[in-house]
């Protein structure tokens, strides 16, 4: 079955393509491997999951009418109101009917005779389209350690990233977690409180920040919209797409009673900005030691067994450098009776026995196991897919020593082909939607631009992506992220390629270079 284009995926990326290429007259047909919309907020249902952008900018622009009826509850949105909203979008723009859920797509490959991708599901849809787009997701593809004896765990398991969407009741449970990323860190306080004694199993402690999580300001939410506009134009133009109070100093150009103060106002005031407390925490070691040293502080200050503190304290990277969490009570947590923190570092893990987990000191009993061991980030999803380009070549082989795209829009030798936050764009470095909606407004005005000229395909040249590669990477060593083992490195999976993925140039920078692209009649691609 002929179709103009083809989107894989169904949440916020997905819905929006949707949107945009229906407004342009596309016949689309969206595939989604869930039994229902949403991605990311569609399977993270673990307790606690929230959005760490404030919920005023975590949403979408596109349309003012939407974005002055909807109402958030929370300065923080959870996942069911995030999944609610999301599902409220897809019945206002009447986006079901062009949707089949419950479909995985399993290859797509490029027929060059016809100038259109061929792509098959699992559920046996063959069908065509002149445009492939993957709205697949940066934190879609989950991962398991490869830990021996998981298979014999006689309990229960979870991967916070495939949470049963009845929910899980740990009441009077002895519960192990395994990992203390983001989903941890919101998930274990939740946990400690319902279970009759949690096991931390800590690999890397974090950096986190509290949330300051409270109901909505409704003074705050007129003020935004009153000018939801300039709002969002700020947003697009600042480096993380989301507007925070940036200082342009360093933090050594300061005294330590200044820094001091600073410091604790971005902690009192909560959230992400902490790292704007001064222009060069991500690019100078010395002034990043600074903020570090100020979160060991205040870890030393909220938990009070001196060792559990230190085996809290994170040591051996720079603040920032693996995503910074934002947290409700995670610190005070440990100061429960009913929690176990288990050093990894000290005992490792040997491996999952059929009553809990044995590492290299002792044996710990438990009746439920999570695994909050994070995801395949940003070439996970894309990768299990059999996608194939000019010559049959597989995206696999081509991105077998790291990812290779133009802009994270495009793949040289994969024509017509597009990626929504795809690596070497700002995407996770950045409030996702607004990531999504620039990515989303470039593609389809660039297919409203070929169609415009009777012309059928698009390309990125191998120059141009070879010259895009080398200054992701530049960028991306002129600061701290690579000398943390993180999985913007793809360091949590093993084996996979060290490469620093995503664009550290900053939202606003970047859409500038796309803007440019485009202007100067979408350089660097081919169009025939």
């Amino acid at each position: 079955m002929p179709f103009d284009a083809i989107v894989v995926g169904a949440g916020f990326a997905g819905l929006y393509a949707l949107h945009r290429l229906r407004g342009l007259g596309l016949s689309v047909r969206v595939f989604e491997a869930g039994d229902g919309i949403g991605g990311t907020w569609y399977w993270n249902r673990y307790p606690g999951a929230r959005c760490d952008v404030e919920s005023m900018d975590y949403s979408y622009s596109f349309s003012d009418e939407l974005q002055q009826a909807w109402h958030w509850t929370e300065r923080y949105a959870s996942q069911p109101e995030i999944l609610t909203y999301i599902n409220h979008v897809a019945d206002r723009f009447d986006l079901r009917r062009d949707i089949q859920l419950s479909t995985r797509v399993t290859s797509a490959i490029f027929d060059e005779a016809t100038t259109r991708w061929q792509i098959e599901t699992d559920r046996g849809d063959f069908v065509s389209a002149r445009f492939c787009i993957m709205a697949t997701g940066c934190l879609s593809d989950a991962q398991l350690p490869p830990i021996a004896g998981r298979e014999t765990f006689a309990g229960h398991w979870y991967h916070t990233g495939h949470w049963p969407h009845e929910g899980v009741d740990f009441s009077g449970q002895r519960v192990g977690v395994i990992g203390t990323g983001s989903s941890a860190i919101q998930s274990i306080p939740i946990i400690a409180r319902q279970a009759e004694h949690l096991f931390v199993f800590q690999r890397t402690p974090n950096y986190s920040v509290p949330a300051r999580n409270a109901p909505l300001d409704p003074d705050y939410e007129r003020r935004v919209k009153a000018d939801y506009a300039e709002f969002r134009r700020q947003a697009r133009e600042s480096r993380i797409g989301f507007v925070v109070e940036r200082s342009e100093e360093s933090a050594l150009a300061v005294s330590a009673e200044q820094r001091q103060r600073d410091y604790e106002q971005r902690w009192t005031r909560g959230g992400l900005g902490f790292s704007a407390a001064y222009a060069d925490l991500l690019t100078n070691q010395t002034a990043n030691d600074t903020a570090a040293e100020f979160f060991r502080e205040k870890i030393r200050a909220i938990v009070r067994n001196p060792a559990i503190a230190e085996a809290l304290t994170p040591r051996d990277y720079p603040l920032g450098t693996k995503r910074l969490c934002v947290d409700t009570d995670y610190y005070v947590t440990f100061n429960r009776d009913n929690i176990t923190l288990v050093d990894l570092r000290k005992t490792p893990i040997v491996a999952i026995t059929p009553k809990g987990v044995r590492t290299s000191e002792r044996e710990y009993a438990v009746d439920s196991l999570v695994f909050a061991t994070g995801f395949d980030a940003m070439t996970g999803a894309l990768l299990k897919i059999d996608i194939r380009g000019r010559d049959g070549r597989a995206l696999a082989d081509t991105w077998a020593a790291g990812p290779l795209t133009y802009l994270g829009l495009a793949i040289a030798g994969f024509p017509n082909f597009f990626t929504i936050t795809g690596p070497g764009s700002p995407s996770v470095l950045s409030n996702m939607i607004v990531s999504i909606e620039q990515h989303v407004d470039w593609i389809a005005d660039c297919i409203a631009h070929l169609r415009a000229r009777g012309q059928t395909a698009i390309e990125a040249t191998a120059e141009a992506q070879e010259a895009w590669v080398a200054h992701v990477n530049e960028v991306g060593h002129m600061t701290l992220y690579p000398l943390a083992k993180s999985w913007y490195m793809g360091a949590n999976v093993p084996g996979k390629p060290r490469i620093f993925m995503p664009y550290i140039g900053g939202v606003g920078v970047y859409r500038e270079k796309c803007d440019a692209v485009a202007a100067a009649g979408y350089a660097g691609f081919r169009r025939s």
